[in-house]
């Protein structure tokens, strides 16, 4: 069963709230992974209007998203049939996913410091230029979902025995991307999905919820489950990058999304993930003598660059035709 849990009295500083929320975090990320979130404030007419946004983006002519396609820093449009989480180890993905996406990251102005040296996944986002609204009702959506999770990161930190501003420092300047996806009703071949069976690279993911179904878990128990669906609710998991940093203590659970039936669906995820010179190394609540690093220390860029060119290489994309 994925569990739900409710942050009003956290989000409102109730007595308690935060050790209480950090427990149950901790057995919904040891125990499933993934869990349904409620009480966190977001307004719910950013999220309807970022799901809006998707569609105007996604209703455009084939041409015009091709204008706009996926970049070296990978942003802009990703056409649908030409990718897939290819490493995954969950499932051999031979067969490309069925649905085009948006991805955007974090506004850095020409001269950041970032940009100017070059680094890779810090470039500029990639905005349409005929849709007017679109850039600042996204990047409004983008704003307040950082400002939301960055004031969950003290109950992640004390779900795993931290000091509650442990992930703080680690998420300024971070590399988090919001993508906006469009899933078509159409016929999958065999093994094929919306999207197939893959683990998360980020830190954790936030998923607002629609009424279109389609994203499933897979429980332990080996059996794909739907995630419930609550009206105005995060489906939220963890990534590889927390499973490593936990050293394994945290799930990164298995999830893919089947093709909706006989209507369009649209996504917007929040991946959340660390600065690029975050070094992802095992967390000190997470190892003991007997409980050694089970993985290298490295840091997010490293991780990141090994799978964004294994799998959403850009690419892929220049012979997508109009």
């Amino acid at each position: 069963m994925i569990p739900i849990i409710d942050l009003t009295s956290y989000m409102a500083g109730g007595a308690g709230a935060l050790a209480a929320t950090g427990r149950q975090i901790h057995d919904a990320l040891t125990q499933v992974g993934f869990f349904v979130l409620t009480g966190h404030g977001v307004s719910s007419m950013s999220i309807d209007q970022t799901f809006a946004q998707a569609k105007r983006l996604h209703d455009l002519p084939m041409a015009t998203k091709l204008a706009l396609r996926l970049n070296e820093h990978n942003n802009g449009y990703m056409a649908s049939g030409r990718y897939a989480v290819w490493t995954s180890d969950v499932n051999k993905n031979d067969k490309p996913d069925l649905n085009e996406a948006f991805f955007v990251k974090r506004e850095r102005p020409a001269d950041h410091p970032m940009r100017l040296a070059g680094r890779r996944f810090t470039g500029a986002n990639v905005w349409p230029t005929d849709l007017p609204g679109f850039r600042d009702t996204v990047l409004a959506y983008y704003a307040a979902m950082e400002a939301f999770t960055n004031r969950l990161l003290p109950a992640v930190a004390v779900s795993l025995d931290l000091d509650p501003g442990f992930f703080l420092p680690h998420f300024v300047d971070d590399q988090t991307n919001l993508r906006l996806s469009h899933y078509p009703p159409v016929v999958a071949e065999p093994n094929q999905f919306g999207i197939a069976p893959h683990t998360d690279a980020n830190f954790m993911t936030f998923l607002a919820q629609s009424e279109v179904p389609g994203l499933q878990v897979r429980m332990r128990s080996g059996e794909w489950a739907d995630v419930p669906f609550i009206p105005g609710s995060f489906a939220v998991n963890a990534g590889d990058t927390l499973k490593r940093w936990s050293n394994g203590r945290f799930m990164s659970t298995p999830h893919r999304a089947v093709p909706p039936v006989g209507r369009h669906r649209y996504a917007i995820p929040y991946f959340k993930a660390p600065h690029l010179d975050t070094v992802l190394a095992c967390l000190p609540s997470c190892t003991d003598p007997g409980n050694p690093p089970r993985w290298e220390a490295t840091t997010y860029e490293a991780w990141i660059t090994y799978w964004t060119n294994a799998n959403y290489d850009p690419a892929r994309q220049r012979d997508v035709a109009a």
